[in-house]
């Protein structure tokens, strides 16, 4: 005797041409209610698909807004980057008023009358007026020569860097010649106010005396300018020196670097 079968969708093989996405998207389903209801319902394929979309509908609802704050969260929205437009705005302003404030200060800086930049590496001067340079050439500054003497006295000839003030203005200045210029040619160091410690027409026409023995002055040797070589001292050209000479005046400012 046949065995009896139960004719519903769930056991009713589907030709192999009809097993599409669809099939095998809810095969998976149709195995839970095939478990659960056959052969006790007949449930049409449609009815099915309905039933199953609904279902599927119901879960999107019912976790929208779950989702959508995760979207919001992975996902810059329009509100997230209005809000990074907004502090980068907010960034700009602020380092524009910072710029602004370090511009007053750098004017506040700069002196309103001549001054005089000294580039002690490049052996360089600039004459200053403004913020811009009036006039510009080649200098003569410290050596870095160490000269020792025999009481343990020692003078290591370098050009002072900072910032400076012209205190005093000479013409046809005198040299009041230090010890160490005796004992660096070998002779004897004379008595304080000696004959022999002035000499003249060796620091040129003019000298600005810019505190501490240092002085801006002319050379007799304008062939070294532009090198290191003298023992502290700014040595010019005789036309730079007078140009500087009659631009600055006592008191103004001297930078050396």
């Amino acid at each position: 005797m046949a065995e009896n079968t139960v004719n519903h969708p769930f056991t009713k093989k589907a030709p192999a041409e009809r097993k599409g996405w669809a099939r095998r998207f809810f095969a998976p389903i149709g195995g839970v209610f095939r478990v659960v209801f056959a052969p006790r319902i007949h449930i049409p394929r449609f009815v099915f698909a309905i039933v199953v979309s609904l279902v599927l509908l119901a879960l999107v609802v019912f976790f929208a807004p779950t989702l959508r704050e995760w979207t919001l969260a992975v996902l810059p929205g329009p509100r997230a980057e209005a809000a990074e437009a907004k502090d980068a705005s907010r960034d700009i302003t602020r380092l524009t008023t910072r710029v602004r404030n370090v511009e007053r200060q750098y004017v506040s800086f700069v002196p309103r009358r001549p001054y005089l930049v000294v580039d002690t590496s490049n052996n360089r001067f600039s004459l200053m007026s403004g913020g811009k340079p009036i006039r510009q050439g080649v200098c003569s500054t410290g050596s870095y020569v160490l000269l020792k003497a025999g009481d343990d006295r020692q003078w290591v000839f370098k050009t002072p860097r900072g910032r400076f003030f012209v205190q005093q203005k000479e013409e046809s200045p005198v040299w009041h010649k230090p010890d160490w210029a005796f004992i660096e040619e070998g002779l004897p160091v004379p008595p304080v106010g000696a004959a022999e410690r002035f000499e003249t027409g060796v620091l040129g026409d003019y000298a600005l005396h810019i505190g501490h023995g240092y002085l801006i002055h002319g050379t007799l040797y304008k062939r070294l300018l532009g090198m290191p070589v003298t023992h502290g001292c700014v040595r010019l050209d005789d036309e730079d020196l007078e140009v500087i000479y009659k631009n600055l005046a006592v008191g103004s400012a001297i930078f050396i670097y």
